[in-house]
């Protein structure tokens, strides 16, 4: 809870229960006064439009510095110059990656440039960057739970037609938010310019976005005699992708499956198809593009996932 958050700023915050503490008659003139909206229109009056906003379900991380940048340093206070995007879309820094063959957490230089439009990142200063990144293919997201540090981000971005996964972090919570949000500007510089007759309101929930389902599932192949192996699925709304991976911490997938229109004749249904047979009966789902018939994938996986996809693109 934020609460939680301000009992550890003593500095700039003041607690109290409103059940368990007793309430001066001058600390509630005080409330009335000076409540939530006048505060918000205080402390929020510049707020750049890239800046994400955590909501209750967001991770400690991005809570804890949003109060922080409110309350304890007043970035977004009516006297403060903001950043244009193109300046706040560029950072450099050193961060922790994980590798893609040893899986062990190294350091490495980072530098993200929203006027040259790429994220690069290096291992050997002479050798140049290991790689270059296009803003245009870029999404972030806090990964904490996965990556096992309160930190971590996933970086993905398209590679020879692939999605490749960077799995990040750094030590400082507030050095984490700036990447984080200065890789939301950089797409934001990219995504105005591009698109510059695209309305804010549509703007804004394309700079990055969250898988919105992940989790292990049990999978069989096209030939649907394969034993049932355990994967990790990520599901990408945007993409409309169903991505699988051996682990969850996977340079890149091991397949990946499109969700289609089912104008076009792709189709989510539940229940396993006939002549399946599994060690014991669970809820799934089957996930068939009928026009491609001979790249056809079969999924057993938990009701759940289809409830997600239902709720995400209905029958479209």
């Amino acid at each position: 809870m934020c609460s939680g958050i301000h009992r550890n700023l003593p500095q700039v915050s003041r607690v109290k229960s409103l059940w368990l503490d007793f309430w001066e008659n001058d600390l509630i003139e005080f409330m009335k006064k000076h409540g939530n909206l006048c505060a918000k229109a205080k402390y929020e009056a510049k707020v750049p439009p890239y800046y994400y906003i955590p909501q209750s379900c967001d991770c400690l991380v991005l809570r804890e510095q949003w109060i922080r940048a409110k309350y304890e340093r007043e970035e977004f206070v009516a006297t403060r110059v903001c950043q244009d995007p193109c300046s706040a879309g560029s950072h450099e820094g050193f961060l922790w990656k994980r590798g893609r063959e040893s899986k062990q957490f190294k350091q490495r230089r980072f530098l993200l440039s929203a006027r040259e439009g790429v994220m690069k990142y290096y291992t050997k200063e002479p050798k140049g960057p290991k790689a270059v990144i296009s803003i245009e293919k870029l999404n972030v997201m806090f990964q904490a739970e996965k990556i096992h540090h309160a930190h971590g981000l996933q970086i993905t971005y398209k590679t020879d037609g692939q999605t490749r996964n960077l799995f990040v972090y750094h030590e400082s919570g507030k050095e984490i938010v700036d990447w984080f949000n200065a890789i939301r500007a950089a797409r934001y510089h990219y995504l105005r310019t591009t698109f510059p007759a695209l309305p804010e309101h549509e703007i804004i929930p394309r700079i990055t976005r969250n898988y919105i389902k992940e989790g292990y599932m049990e999978k069989t192949g096209p030939k649907q005699k394969e034993t049932f192996k355990m994967r990790w699925f990520s599901l990408d709304s945007e993409e409309r992708n169903l991505l699988y991976f051996k682990n969850p911490l996977d340079a890149f997938p091991q397949g990946q499956v499109f969700i289609g229109r089912r104008v076009e004749g792709y189709e989510v249904r539940a229940g396993l198809p006939q002549g399946i047979s599994v060690k014991k009966r669970k809820s799934g789902i089957t996930m068939q593009p009928h026009l491609l018939l001979q790249s056809r994938h079969e999924f057993r996986m938990k009701i759940h996932w289809s409830v997600s996809a239902s709720k995400k693109w209905g029958n479209g």
